[in-house]
C-alpha cells in the first residue's frame, strides 16, 4: 500500500507519516475503487507465459504490446467492443497493475492497435505453444482438431471471407467465416485458421497440415482426431502421406459392415465414462492394418430412436401434404411436372436424413405413394446406439482409443468458451483484417484461460474461469482516506 498525506498545498505528493498518528473514525471513506481480482490473476499469467517478450519478438513496439494486453484482458473478463472497452478500463484497476494511463485510451487507439496485430498470428502462436509446453511440461503428441463458424451483424461488404453458409449457431440469416482451431491433448490452443463462411469441414485438413508443422516446427508424428466431418478416405490417406496418425468417428452409413461384429456376444468390454453417464460397450476389430473400435451406448440409442421417430412423424406429414398438393394440381389439369416433384422429394429425404432412406417414394397412377422399406428399417433399429471409431495407431488398446478421442470434446468446449465465456460472437468489424485479429484476440485470451485453468487443476481444483471469475469480481483496489485527530487527511492505496 502507499500512503500519502494529503492537504491544500500539495495534493498529489507523498510525505513521511508517523508510524502512530490519531484517526477520526467518522472520516475514514474509500474512492476511485476499481475492479482488480480478475485483471491480476490474468495479468499474473501474462507475465508467467511471457506473452510481452512474445509480442516483442514479433515485432510490436512497447505501447502495442500494452495496447494488445489491455484487450485480451479485456475479453477475458468482460468482452465487450472497443468502444465500450475505453469505459471499462476507466473502471478497473488497469492504472494500478498493468500502469497504463487510461486517460489516454480510446477506441481509435484500440482499431490500429487491431491492425499493428494483423498477420503476426502465426508466430506469436507457434512461441506462445512452444513456452507452454515448457511450462507446463505437455507432451504435444496429440493434435485435436474441428471447425466452427461465427456469424457478423450487417452486409460485410468489404470482408470476402464472409459467406452464407450451414451456420452452426442457427443464423442461416447472416455471413459466416469459418475457424479451424487445433488443440494439444492438454486442451492448450497450437493454432487457428479462419476460412470462407461456406467452407466444408473436409476441405480444411490440408490447411491444418500446413499449420500444424509451421507452429511446432516438426513433419509427421502426430496423432490427428478430428470428428467424422473430416473422415473422409482423401483426407485420411493424406494425413498418413504427411507421416501423421488420424483417429476419427466412422461415417453413420458404413456401420452396416460391421453389423455381425455388432450382434456377436464375444469381445465387448464395458467402461464407464464417468460416475454420471451410462457405461457403454466397446469392442476392438483389425481389418487391413486398421484398428477399428465399435461402440454401443444405451443413453446414445435412446437418442437415436427419438430422433428417427420424430424425423419419420415429420416426413409422413410432409409426404402427406405433397400428395394433397398433386392431387390438387392433377384436379386442376396441370400436373406437377416429374422433375418438380423429384426436387421436392429429394428436399424432403435431405431435409430428415435418418427416416428418409428407409422409404421408397414415387409417382405412381397420378399420386405420390410411398412404401417402407421394412428389413431396412429394422436393420438400423439393430443398430440405434451403435457407433465406430477408427484409426491407423495400431499399438493402442480399445479403452486408449476410446478415451483418446473423446479428448475431442475438448474442442467443443473451447469453442462454446470462445463464443460464450470470451463473446467471440458476433462479430462488428467490417474490414477482413480487423475480422480476423478480433478472433485472433479471443484465441490469446483463450490461452490465459486454459493456462489459469490448468495451473488450478495441478493443484487439485477443478473451477472453471467462468466461475472463477465471478468469485474474483469481488475484490478492488481502493484509496481509503483518513482524517486525523490534528486535521490533516491520509490517503492508503
Amino acid at each position: 500500500a502507499r500512503v500519502g498525506e494529503v492537504d491544500s498545498k500539495a495534493s498529489s505528493e507523498q510525505i513521511a507519516v508517523p508510524e502512530v498518528v490519531s484517526i477520526k473514525v467518522g472520516g475514514v471513506h474509500t474512492q476511485n475503487i476499481r475492479e482488480a481480482g480478475a485483471l491480476h490473476v490474468g495479468h499474473q499469467m501474462w507475465q508467467r507465459l511471457q506473452v510481452d517478450a512474445v509480442l516483442k519478438a514479433a515485432g510490436l513496439s512497447a505501447p502495442a504490446r500494452a495496447l494488445t494486453e489491455v484487450m485480451t484482458l479485456n475479453r477475458l473478463i468482460w468482452p465487450c467492443s472497443e468502444l465500450a472497452m475505453v469505459e471499462w478500463a476507466r473502471r478497473t484497476a488497469i492504472s494500478d497493475i498493468l500502469g497504463q494511463d487510461v486517460s489516454k485510451l480510446n477506441a481509435d487507439r484500440f482499431y490500429r492497435n487491431l491492425d499493428k496485430l494483423h498477420g503476426k498470428r502465426e508466430r506469436v502462436e507457434a512461441e506462445l505453444h512452444a513456452r507452454e509446453r515448457s511450462l507446463f511440461n505437455l507432451k504435444g503428441s496429440l493434435v485435436l482438431y474441428d471447425l466452427t463458424n461465427t456469424y457478423f451483424e450487417g452486409q460485410m461488404l468489404a470482408t470476402p471471407k464472409a459467406k452464407r453458409g450451414h451456420s452452426k449457431e442457427k443464423r442461416s440469416d447472416c455471413k459466416l467465416v469459418a475457424m479451424g482451431l487445433m488443440l494439444d491433448g492438454d486442451g492448450f490452443p497450437i493454432g487457428h485458421e479462419i476460412f470462407d463462411g461456406n467452407t466444408q469441414d473436409g476441405k480444411t485438413v490440408e490447411a491444418m497440415l500446413n499449420a500444424l508443422e509451421q507452429r511446432t516446427g516438426r513433419a509427421g508424428g502426430a496423432t490427428v482426431v478430428m470428428d467424422r466431418g473430416m473422415a473422409s478416405e482423401e483426407n485420411l490417406t493424406l494425413v498418413r502421406s504427411r507421416e501423421h496418425d488420424y483417429l476419427v468417428a466412422g461415417f453413420q452409413s458404413q456401420r452396416g459392415s460391421f453389423l455381425d461384429e455388432f450382434e456377436a456376444l464375444d469381445g465387448w468390454t464395458e467402461i464407464a465414462p464417468s460416475a454420471v453417464k451410462c457405461p457403454i460397450r466397446i469392442k476392438r476389430v483389425d481389418r487391413a492394418g486398421i484398428v477399428y473400435l465399435l461402440c454401443v451406448s444405451p443413453a446414445r440409442a435412446e437418442k437415436d430412436r427419438a430422433i428417427r421417430e420424430k424425423q419419420e412423424t415429420r416426413l409422413i406429414k410432409d409426404l402427406e401434404k405433397l400428395a394433397a398438393s398433386v392431387a390438387k394440381a392433377a384436379e386442376a389439369g396441370k400436373p406437377m411436372e416429374n422433375t418438380d416433384l423429384h426436387e421436392r422429394i429429394g428436399r424432403l429425404r435431405e431435409r430428415y436424413s435418418r427416416a428418409g432412406r428407409y422409404y421408397a417414394i414415387e409417382r405412381k397412377d397420378g399420386s405420390v405413394v410411398w412404401t417402407l422399406k421394412t428389413e431396412k428399417k429394422h436393420r438400423a433399429e439393430e443398430l440405434d446406439g451403435a457407433y465406430f471409431l477408427k484409426t491407423s495407431r495400431t499399438g493402442l488398446d480399445a479403452e486408449e482409443i476410446w478415451r483418446t478421442y473423446i479428448t475431442l470434446t475438448r474442442v467443443e468446449a473451447a469453442f462454446r468458451d470462445l463464443k460464450s465465456t470470451l463473446d467471440m460472437r458476433p462479430v462488428f468489424h467490417r474490414k477482413e483484417t480487423r475480422v480476423e485479429t478480433h478472433i485472433f484476440l479471443c484465441v490469446l485470451a483463450y490461452h490465459l484461460q486454459v493456462a489459469i485453468e490448468h495451473a488450478l487443476l495441478q493443484a487439485g481444483d477443478h473451477t472453471s474461469w467462468e466461475t472463477l471469475r465471478q468469485e474474483l469480481s469481488t475484490h478492488h483496489i481502493v484509496t481509503v482516506v483518513l482524517l486525523t485527530a490534528d486535521g490533516r487527511t491520509l490517503a492508503i492505496r
